[in-house]
């Protein structure tokens, strides 16, 4: 049994279905991740799971005990807002303690709580600082310290990070991942930034249109995607219409057109496609090669990244151009390849 269960959750506002019969099974001490674009309901699910929404159908379940009547404030979960929600006339050590005030604990235990998590999320010496004295990220760890000061069985994040600048954002998720190894508890985060995602959590489930379409590692998702949605949404990636035609033990042979005929490692291939079927053949930027065989064409942009480039090229009787990541030769002409054992083939879509 998973330690957070989602079961056929569904949920609806005015007639519009926001969340669709997800299933979805969390491990205790992990790090996960709801990830989609704006409106595809990972909101309403976190929402559902905190105990802020109810469930049209389904049932949500934390360490075996089943939810879905449990109001919010005796539910072992906290929530951390983007928005942090700290009380602006509360000082830091006060803000933290809020929470620890309601259980009526000791004065020496609940200085030792705070004070303990005040060093876990390294804002010691800080406990007597008002609130409108912290920079941004102070305030992100002071909400931080304040949820997890009760020791929740899950973390919830609701686009924690959002209101930071790229740069400060970028190191929150470096604590962010930190202070969830050193505690130990359940996290389950909600954001729209695939980097986000990828770089802090152990699994990540793609939302869209209320449908969870894959759960899987950072690594599996990004480079084993089970569809044109996820493929499109987690990185760049080229895409090309392929026709099946035979598939054997250890490869799958596809006409590409314009990228001629091609064997694919069975691995490479979603599962249920049949020979005659029309498939979306797919590679990443960086997995296409510049080669001295293959298909030519014309650099059309170029972005120079440091210790790469990232170019588009344009090939004759192709319309979107191809994204590759890479070293480009001088000049605008320019031969790909693009390896088999690189390609996915995916069901199509279209």
């Amino acid at each position: 049994m998973s330690f957070l269960s989602v079961s056929k959750v569904s949920k609806a506002f005015g007639g519009n279905t926001v969340v669709d019969a997800v299933d979805l099974d969390v491990e205790r001490g992990t790090f996960f991740a709801l990830l989609g674009p704006s409106g595809c309901g990972k909101t309403t699910l976190l929402r559902m799971i905190a105990g802020f929404e109810t469930p049209d159908s389904g049932t949500i379940s934390i360490d075996g005990e089943v939810m879905n009547a449990v109001p919010p404030h005796q539910r072992p979960t906290n929530m951390v807002f983007q928005s942090y929600a700290i009380f602006p006339h509360l000082n830091v050590f006060d803000n933290i303690a809020y929470g620890l005030r309601q259980l009526r604990l000791p004065r020496e235990e609940l200085r030792r709580r705070v004070e303990t998590m005040l060093a876990t999320v390294r804002l010691e010496g800080l406990g007597g600082r008002a609130a409108d004295q912290l920079s941004g990220g102070q305030r992100q760890r002071v909400a931080l310290a304040r949820a997890l000061v009760r020791e929740p069985k899950v973390l919830l994040l609701d686009e924690p990070l959002g209101a930071l600048d790229k740069r400060l954002r970028e190191a929150m998720q470096i604590e962010l991942r930190t202070i969830q190894r050193k505690v130990g508890i359940t996290f389950l985060l909600v954001t729209h930034d695939q980097e986000e995602a990828l770089s802090l959590s152990d699994r990540v489930a793609v939302m869209s249109g209320g449908r969870i379409l894959q759960v899987a590692s950072p690594r599996e998702l990004y480079q084993r995607p089970n569809c044109r949605e996820v493929a499109s949404f987690i990185g760049e990636m080229n895409f090309f219409h392929a026709s099946v035609k035979d598939i054997g033990e250890k490869g799958v042979t596809v006409n590409a057109g314009l990228l001629g005929n091609i064997t694919l490692p069975r691995a490479n291939a979603a599962n249920g496609i049949k020979t005659g079927d029309t498939i979306l053949l797919a590679i990443r930027p960086e997995q296409v090669r510049v080669a001295s065989e293959g298909v030519t064409g014309e650099i059309i942009t170029q972005t120079f990244l440091g210790e790469r480039s990232h170019f588009h090229v344009k090939i004759a009787g192709r319309t979107a151009p191809v994204a590759v990541s890479g070293h480009p030769p001088p000049g605008s002409a320019v031969t790909l390849a693009f390896p088999p054992e690189n390609l996915i083939g995916l069901p199509s879509s279209d």
